[in-house]
């Protein structure tokens, strides 16, 4: 059976995409920062690491001690709402260090045995927030941004050598953990002259109709990752959909 290794795996679209690919039959590699066996059913295709991407210690103990990897999953992230003025620099350092850099190093990690092999997918979960400039929003969709930008170009770099690299773009998801987790630090700090714009944001939040669900997340990681024609920019959840036809 194919081997998935995901990353990010403790809720959310992480957990949700690892539950769908058991589903499916696959091998799973389930990475989480704090490892939790009870979160996914027990299954003799699933093996639980501990990773912090952030790490390069923690990196290379986790790709060793996951074999042969067919996917790699690169999902795990930091979500920020704040203007730039009201952002801390070790705050955009952290945002960084996790949603760009640590993408990565996970990716050049991966990367050799599907080079060796001459087979292997690289899936990126970024958001949508990379299509249209938004407030507030100015340092975490640079994190992003750069995600998509490597992505392109790794896809080619990678092409060659029979491996493809993929982005999923998922919209607003507030029934997640990484929702609330986002939105908690999003009501820290932000200066006094921006809170007219915060609060016009969260009202245009309250009155969406269309949001992302994890599982509209895990089927669009499962596209990318079997599908040959799957495009380079997957949209996913019904808001992700919308907004990038709009911008067709």
């Amino acid at each position: 059976m194919p081997t998935a290794l995901i990353t990010g795996c403790s809720s959310g679209f992480g957990l949700e995409t690892a539950r769908l690919f058991l589903d499916r039959g696959w091998d799973v590699v389930a990475t989480m920062r704090k490892p939790r066996e009870d979160v996914l059913p027990a299954s003799d295709r699933l093996k639980v690491l501990a990773l912090d991407v952030t790490d390069a210690a923690s990196i290379e103990r986790a790709v060793a001690d996951a074999g042969a990897i067919d996917v790699l999953v690169n999902n795990a992230g930091i979500g920020w709402l704040n203007p730039l003025e009201g952002t801390p620099i070790p705050t955009a350092r952290e945002i960084f260090e996790t949603n760009t850099l640590g993408t990565m190093a996970m990716t050049q990690a991966g990367i050799p045995q599907m080079r060796e092999r001459g087979s292997g997918v690289i899936v990126n979960v970024t958001s949508t927030v990379t299509l249209k400039p938004l407030h507030l929003l100015s340092v975490y969709t640079a994190s992003k941004a750069a995600v998509n930008a490597f992505t392109e170009c790794l896809a080619l770099e990678l092409e060659p050598f029979g491996v493809r690299a993929r982005i999923v773009l998922p919209g607003r998801a507030p029934e997640t953990r990484f929702g609330d987790n986002a939105r908690a630090r999003m009501t820290a700090g932000i200066p006094e002259a921006y809170a007219d714009i915060a609060q016009g944001v969260f009202a245009s939040w309250a009155q969406d109709s269309l949001v992302t669900r994890p599982l509209d997340v895990a089927e669009g990681v499962w596209r990318a990752a079997t599908d040959p024609n799957c495009p380079m920019h997957l949209p996913a959840g019904a808001d992700a959909v919308a907004q990038a036809a709009a911008l067709q």
